[in-house]
Formats: C-alpha cells, structure tokens, sequence
C-alpha cells in the first residue's frame, strides 16, 4: 500500500513520524508533501530524517515555505521543492491520505 500524508499544520510531528514509521514496518511507502504551515516543520531535524529512510518520498510546495520564511536551502536533495503539482501527483499515487 501507498500511504500519502498531506502535512498542512506544523502541530502533528510525533503523529507523522508515528505514522510514517509504522507504515513502513509494515512495508508500505510513504509520500509527504507539505505545504502551508506544515512547511515550518522543514526547520525540525526529526521530520526532515524521515527522508532518509527507505520507502519515503518527501516534497514541499515552494511557495508556502516562501511565504512562512522557511529557508530550504539546506535541505537534503530527497525532499523535492515543487509545487501543487506535487500534492496533485501524490494524491494519483496513494491509496490512501491522511491529512494533518
């Protein structure tokens, strides 16, 4: 299964590492794209580690993280800056959304 994780509010960082690591001990991928003031969780080391682990594929809506003052310029390369484009084509890839 394929579990997409739409990461809108930066108050949910145990849920989604919660979530994202029981997914994959269950051998499901993981997709999260975050946008809006879930681009504020790109500053914290935990959620940005979740790109490392195998099974995960991570992006953000570039804008978002504009507006909020998020710096991405750091960022490991495994979490793709987009767009909506990338929220869009998440939601065709999963099987299942969760919304946080």
């Amino acid at each position: 299964m394929k579990l997409g994780i739409l990461v809108n509010s930066d108050r949910h960082l145990e849920a989604i590492t919660g979530m994202t690591r029981a997914a994959l001990a269950k051998d499901h991928e993981v997709f999260l794209f975050a946008m809006d003031d879930g681009t504020r969780l790109l500053a914290e080391p935990g959620y940005v580690a979740l790109c490392h682990l195998p099974g995960v594929n991570m992006s953000f809506c570039q804008e978002s993280a504009t507006r909020k003052g998020v710096s991405f310029d750091a960022l490991p390369e495994a979490i793709a800056a987009g767009s909506q484009l990338q929220n869009a084509m998440m939601v065709q890839k999963v099987d299942r959304i969760i919304v946080l």
